[in-house]
């Protein structure tokens, strides 16, 4: 009789680094989204700058690669991919604190987003998370 295969998630490491790679890449997947809505409002509107408007389109793309390219790495188990996720989210808190200073309905992707990234810091530092990654003591 032969044994059965581990469960697939306890293939790709601890559900630590999985859940840091998932929140990663949903933030990723964030900024690509806010990037693509800035390219259409500027090709369908009339933006007062349109060097401005590419710009801000170009850059905010640009700036999702660093989060997606982290998850995938977490999520692939590599071992460079702990400081750019861990990056993100120290970039993500005062982006959250100013956020929430704005309050209304931003107060809620606010806290949210604060959450995530305390999340991914508190998954990311755990032992065995940097263990599976080979960073903790060998």
């Amino acid at each position: 009789m032969e044994t059965q295969p581990q469960e697939h998630g306890q293939e790709r490491g601890p559900r630590r680094i999985v859940a840091a790679a998932v929140v990663t890449g949903a933030e990723g997947l964030v900024v690509a989204g806010f990037g693509i809505v800035s390219l259409v409002m500027l090709v369908t509107g009339r933006p007062d700058d349109m060097t401005q408007a590419a710009t801000l389109a170009v850059t905010v793309l640009a700036l999702s690669v660093l989060p997606l390219a982290a998850a995938r790495g977490l999520w692939l188990r590599r071992r460079w991919s702990r400081g750019p996720s861990m990056i993100v989210q120290l970039i993500a808190l005062p982006v959250a604190w100013q956020m929430a200073q704005n309050g209304g309905a931003l107060l809620g992707a606010a806290v949210a987003l604060a959450l995530a990234a305390f999340a991914v810091l508190g998954c990311l530092v755990n032992p065995t998370a940097t263990e599976a990654l080979g960073i903790g003591p060998r």
